[in-house]
């Protein structure tokens, strides 16, 4: 028998049945409490405040105002299912029961069983015996008993809490990695906490941990205060080493993360993180403190007086509007060891507009327009250097530095038209070049460029691809407190200088279809000619070579990226001169299925030698060094890469080259480097390895390697093992750093990182 009546008796009783839902955890009961509205039918075709029920045998006692419900029931109402073998409706006392087999499905797919439920009309008390639960993310919860006390308070009693598969993957039943066992549990919702009397941590069904009063986060809650899992190590520097994160939930929109680490060795170090988001940006800011005697190269000792020792890394950006946008970063620290010594990972990242080299530090202010056609950014900032050969007063202070870029529109002359501009302020405590205590005064230098850069494409119908572009320069410089190459004292000067280029680049593709992939042969030519141009001379060294200004060009490399460009320093002070060509080709291999390969091969050309470039580019000579590069995707999940360079006779000026793998069993990767043509003239070489192999389902390695080479010695080594599940993941590393180049003293250690699941690990959690 089946119906659809809409008697106030009858909803009462039904609305009743389906708020039992509340029991569970789940945040249905706010429905029952909203203001009558008319809203679109529900996806099973019932509209606000209508419900329907079906049943074997509905009996109806009018003298007692009893409902009986027998056989099959079933009650769907606002996207909720309840069945159960038998539901009784008593209106006088105001009581609903449900009996057998009684299952609440919710429409987020969450399901409630239990073998009785009552609850009163008022949806405000109820109970369940034999109750359990799954709910989002894959939790499970089972009670002897259940009480659901009010609208935002419930109970569970003899219950077991876990985000665990607790079935076999035959369908036999097993015991869930992780579980909680207590004898009370209570699920406060104004709180968003599950609070545990008596609870006891199991892992695999063996009681590990007990704790007489415990609580987390409501794993339904978006966020909530809490505990996150800790990490334990032991090391050599710090001894026992225990790093517990608290989560602080500051308002909807922003939160702080205070870390504590206890060591045995040495003072405790206090992390923290704050986190805020605005309506047109965010912040994020980290910091850390201690007050103790400095950690020595000698493992476990210390010296100096005791001070305080701090660190900040933070960043914000916001848009002002569409086209603006503005931001900063602040990264310094007290000790340019500190986070080799307290083990602070994720420094050295990307937060702003600029970012510095390895082991330094940049804060910085900037603003940057952009729509379409244009660019425009303004910035200032300073670096901190943390390698033992920095010293921070040789660092100039950028203040200002403008940027911008226009392109025209429509084309002009058949190509595009792009403007630039460009000025930068340049200010430095003292010189590089004299150590104390003579601290001679730093050069000083401002600079303003403007810049037109027009380039046109024109294509063959037989496939020949020209390029013809010009480019036209005026730099204008300033300098002060220059002791370049001056026997005592020092100069200021100014200059402007014209600076340009024409030429074009020449492409002609051969291609050829073959059973199951396309081959393509490319020549590539590259054209370029300028007049000589007034480099800005400092002064000239002992030797009478010329010493030039060169602020923005010394972290240059001669490879493929830059081979064919008419300019190939990246900065503005350093330009390429004279009549070149730059020549190669590339050959492609294309496969149907995905694969492929590509090798190019060239060098640069020019009638006469450039003492612009150093010796070490590989570009002073009329005929440069010889360029390779390689990459290659021959298997799937596999690439490879290779970039060098050789000299005349083939020898190997500099090589890079690597290899990723990923597959279901894993993934890793192996990086080499090998250069001897640094500014330096010291010879680099080292090896860079990394990955992670599944051993079987659960079970797997993890291992890291820096090694020098040159030095025939392991900078860094870590090796893991992991165990992880759909709950759970824990890693011990073992950790071994060795003493290179002024860095710290050799080190051990081993860390032990437990995440589970739902308990506040961010990558589990909401």
């Amino acid at each position: 028998m089946s119906f659809g009546r809409r008697s106030a008796s009858a909803k009462r009783a039904l609305l009743a049945g389906v708020a039992l839902v509340v029991l569970a955890g789940g945040a249905y009961d706010a429905q029952a409490q909203e203001a009558p509205r008319v809203a679109a039918p529900s996806p099973d075709g019932l509209a606000e405040g209508e419900l329907y029920m079906e049943a074997d045998l509905v009996i109806r006692d009018d003298k007692n105002k009893v409902t009986t419900a027998r056989g099959n029931v079933e009650v769907r109402y606002q996207g909720r299912t309840l069945r159960a073998n038998e539901l009784i409706y008593d209106e006088a006392k105001g009581v609903m029961r449900a009996k057998g087999d009684t299952t609440i499905i919710n429409a987020d797919g969450s399901v409630q069983f239990a073998d009785e439920l009552v609850l009163d009309d008022q949806m405000k008390a109820g109970v369940a015996t034999g109750f359990s639960s799954r709910l989002p993310q894959n939790i499970k919860m089972a009670a002897a008993s259940a009480i659901h006390r009010n609208d935002r308070v419930n109970e569970l009693n003899r219950a077991i809490y876990t985000p665990c598969d607790i079935c076999a993957p035959d369908g036999a039943s097993k015991a869930p990695t992780w579980s909680i066992k207590a004898d009370h549990v209570v699920q406060d919702r104004d709180r968003q906490l599950v609070y545990y009397r008596n609870a006891v941590i199991q892992i695999m069904g063996v009681p590990l941990i007990y704790l007489p009063v415990f609580w987390h986060p409501d794993p339904q809650a978006e966020r909530k205060s809490g505990l996150l899992p800790p990490e334990v190590s032991v090391s050599e520097r710090r001894g026992l080493s225990y790093e517990q994160p608290y989560l602080f939930v500051l308002s909807p929109s922003s939160d702080l993360t205070l870390s504590p680490q206890v060591n045995t060795k040495v003072a405790p170090f206090l992390n923290g993180e704050f986190r805020k988001r605005f309506y047109s940006g965010a912040l994020n800011a980290r910091f850390g403190y201690t007050y103790d005697k400095d950690i020595a190269a000698a493992a476990g000792q210390t010296v100096n007086d005791r001070t305080s020792r701090s660190y900040i890394l933070s960043a914000g950006a916001f848009a002002l509007n569409e086209d603006w946008l503005w931001g900063f970063t602040a990264e310094r620290t007290s000790d340019d060891l500190l986070f080799d010594k307290y083990d602070i990972g994720g420094v050295y990242e990307n937060r702003g507009l600029y970012v510095a080299d390895d082991r330094r530090l940049i804060s910085q202010l900037y603003a940057v327009r952009q729509n379409q056609t244009s660019y425009l950014s303004i910035a200032a900032f300073t670096i901190q250097g943390l390698r033992p050969e920095d010293n921070d007063r040789t660092f100039p202070i950028a203040a200002p530095l403008i940027e911008s870029r226009f392109e025209a529109t429509p084309q002009i002359a058949g190509g595009r038209l792009r403007m630039r501009a460009s000025a930068v302020a340049l200010t430095r405590d003292q010189s590089p070049v004299n150590a104390p205590p003579e601290h001679l005064p730093g050069l000083d230098s401002r600079r303003a460029t403007g810049e037109l850069d027009w380039r046109a494409t024109y294509t063959s119908a037989g496939g020949l691809r020209v390029s013809p572009y010009a480019q036209a320069r005026i730099d204008a410089y300033s300098v002060d407190d220059n002791i370049a190459g001056i026997a005592s004292g020092s100069t200021s000067d100014s200059m402007a200088r014209a600076v340009g280029v024409v030429g074009a680049d020449v492409s002609y593709p051969f291609f050829r279809r073959f059973k199951d992939f396309t081959a393509v042969i490319e020549p590539l030519v590259q054209v370029a000619l300028s007049p000589d141009v007034k480099q800005v001379e400092l002064g000239r060294d002992a030797n009478g070579d010329p010493i030039y200004l060169n602020e923005d060009s010394i972290a240059f490399e001669f490879d493929d990226t830059n081979l064919f460009r008419a300019n190939k320093f990246p900065g503005y002070d350093l330009y390429e001169d004279g009549i070149r060509a730059n020549v190669g080709g590339r050959a492609s291999i294309l496969w149907d299925d995905g694969r492929r390969a590509s090798l190019l091969i060239g060098r640069s050309l020019r009638t006469e030698t450039n003492d612009i470039f150093t010796e070490q580019s590989g570009l002073r000579s009329k005929a440069s060094d010889w360029v390779v590069a390689v990459n290659a995707e021959p298997l799937r999940g596999v690439s490879l890469f290779t970039r060098a360079r050789l000299d005349d006779d083939l020898e190997v000026a500099r090589a890079e080259m690597g290899m990723n793998v990923y597959n279901k069993w894993g993934n890793g990767y192996v990086r080499y480097l090998r250069d001897r043509a640094n500014p330096n003239n010291d010879k680099v070489e080292n090896l860079d390895v990394g990955g992670q192999l599944k051993l079987t389902k659960n079970w797997g390695l993890t291992a890291y390697g820096n090694r020098d080479l040159v030095e025939d010695a392991w900078v860094i080594r870590d090796l893991g093992v992991f165990y992880t599940d759909e709950c759970t993941r824990i890693d011990v590393i073992y950790r071994k750093e060795d003493t290179l180049r002024g860095r710290l003293g050799p080190s051990e250690s081993i860390t032990v990182r437990l995440t589970l699941a739902t308990l506040g690990e961010p990558l589990y959690g909401n």
